[in-house]
């Protein structure tokens, strides 16, 4: 049997996987291949699909990571994880700027509306919890898997997608809960905090799809 400080290791161990797996810099990238690979865009040639993913990845991910690299290397921040409310305004605002980038670049090779309004609520929900989290802590990481969850929740119901999207929209709710869960195990959110960051995502990428997509 596991002893207790065994279990907690184990908890902990996969709070953190979970935490990483799902992390928010990967969102946008995970939202661009479900729409590549599983709506009526999967049609286009993988080349062209490899290249939107690409692109959309390092503006995106790369990006922030480099501007978090940058600021902590000279003492703005002082953890990569941005744990400390205070310190996440300036790596939130320049988030913000790579989202409006990665949005711009999808409407400039000319991508369905639909397509381009996922990155563009996604860029809303960046802006919210950018001024959420002046005043209060909001989780970045419910935030992100709570955009996707919107995201297949629309190719479904709008009929964009190519495949039965049903155990695929299941299998990331689930994982939306496992994620949750482990910012709670981990300590860095109350469970409110981790609520309010999932409805941030899902209601600014459904709003922005439905509206305008």
């Amino acid at each position: 049997m596991l002893s207790k400080y065994s279990f907690n290791r184990l908890i902990a161990g996969s709070a953190r996987f979970f935490s990483t797996l799902l992390s928010p810099l990967f969102m946008p990238s995970y939202g661009v291949l479900f729409v590549l690979w599983t709506s009526v865009m999967c049609l286009l040639p993988m080349g062209t699909r490899i290249a939107v993913l690409m692109m959309v990845f390092g503006i995106t991910c790369v990006l922030p990571v480099l501007v978090i690299g940058v600021l902590h290397h000279f003492g703005i921040i002082s953890d990569k994880r941005l744990d400390k409310r205070r310190e996440r305004l300036l790596p939130y605002a320049c988030t913000v700027v790579c989202y409006l980038g990665a949005t711009t670049y999808l409407n400039h090779i000319h991508c369905p509306a639909w397509f381009t309004m996922f990155m563009a609520g996604g860029t809303l929900a960046c802006a919210v919890a950018l001024l959420v989290n002046l005043i209060w802590k909001i989780s970045a990481h419910t935030t992100g898997i709570g955009g996707v969850v919107a995201l297949l929740y629309q190719l479904h119901v709008q009929g964009l997608s190519a495949f039965n999207l049903f155990w695929l929209l299941s299998l990331t709710i689930l994982l939306a809960g496992f994620l949750g869960t482990s910012r709670l195990a981990l300590k860095r959110h109350t469970l409110l905090q981790v609520l309010a960051g999932f409805a941030n995502g899902y209601i600014c990428v459904t709003l922005m799809m439905k509206l305008f997509g």
